[in-house]
Formats: structure tokens, C-alpha cells, sequence
């Protein structure tokens, strides 16, 4: 199994995924180097076996269909909506037919308080890359991009606005 840990950071998902299926070919991607280069410390230092690549998210320096997993966490509020759609675009084309997408972020608030606390992070990291999570559009942004069996798999109030797990998977035919 190939999996993409896309918006790695310093890659903590990453390696969580190494040490639950150490014979998953686990490949990190992030824009940064600065933080790249401590996932890269990071794995070593724990004798872990992933490969950590610089680039974009919306231009995969993937062949397609070479991932059956993209996983995500806490990236897709960074990017403004027409960043996420091309994202969404490219990961599409890199997964396998059935391959799965996962993405946990903020989404949707699950009532009034959680609005309140979810405009910290709006705040923080901009309304304009924030909005269509705290609107629940992400689910639509899948389904443009061809993804079929859209979920939100659970939600979790915190101190900060609504963390939500979605899912999502690439046909199996053209």
C-alpha cells in the first residue's frame, strides 16, 4: 500500500502511519523545507523508512493513480478556495481507482459556541481560506472533483471550533 501524507508538516502523521504499517510505503509532501527537514530528523532518528518530498499540493509532482491513500490533517484551512479545488483535483488524479481520501480539519461548527471558537482560528489563519470549512463545503469540493461515497465520518468540539473527519474515494471506473 502507497500513502500520502499531503501537508506533512514535521510529520507526525507520517510516522504514526510507519509505525501502524510498517510495510505501507509512507510518503510525506509539504511546501516547506524548513519542515521537511525535520521530518526528515524526525523519522530518522526513529529509524523509520518515509520518504519526505518538497512541492505543491495543487501541482503533485505524482504519476497518477500512484497512491491508494491521501491522508490530510489540519492543511486544507492553509489554502484559499480555488487552491483547494485544484488540490482536490490533483489528488484525485494520483489516487487509484478506489483509492481513499481522508481529511481531518475544521468544519462546519456544530452550534453557536463552537462559531464563537472557530473565529480564533479565522482569525489566525484568514477568513478567506477559513470560510467554506466553517460553511461545510468541503464535502461539495469532493464531489466536484469526481470523488464518490463522501462522508463525515465524526466531528470533535475543541477549545477551537469543530475538528470534522471526512472521507472520501475515487471511483473505480474512468
Amino acid at each position: 500500500m502507497r500513502v500520502l501524507d499531503l501537508g506533512c508538516g514535521t510529520g507526525t502523521m507520517a510516522v504514526w502511519m510507519k509505525r501502524r504499517t510498517p510495510a505501507a510505503v509512507i510518503v510525506g509532501l509539504d511546501g516547506d523545507p524548513d519542515v521537511l527537514a525535520i521530518a526528515r530528523r524526525n523519522a530518522t532518528r526513529m529509524g523509520l523508512e518515509i520518504e519526505f518530498r518538497h512541492g505543491l499540493s495543487y501541482e503533485l509532482p505524482f504519476a497518477e493513480g500512484a497512491f491508494d491513500r491521501v491522508l490530510s490533517s489540519l492543511f486544507f484551512h492553509h489554502l484559499l478556495p480555488a487552491q483547494k479545488r485544484r488540490t482536490l483535483a490533483e489528488v484525485f488524479r494520483i489516487l487509484s481507482p478506489g483509492g481513499e481520501l481522508y481529511v481531518a480539519d475544521w468544519g462546519r461548527p456544530s452550534g453557536w459556541m463552537m462559531r464563537v471558537l472557530s473565529y480564533s482560528i479565522q482569525l489566525l489563519d484568514g477568513f478567506a481560506n477559513t470560510a467554506d470549512h466553517v460553511e461545510g463545503r468541503l464535502p461539495q469540493y469532493f464531489r466536484e472533483a469526481g470523488f464518490e461515497a463522501v462522508e463525515l465520518r465524526s466531528q470533535l468540539a475543541t477549545p477551537y471550533g469543530t475538528m470534522a473527519l471526512y472521507s472520501a474515494r475515487r471511483p473505480l471506473g474512468p
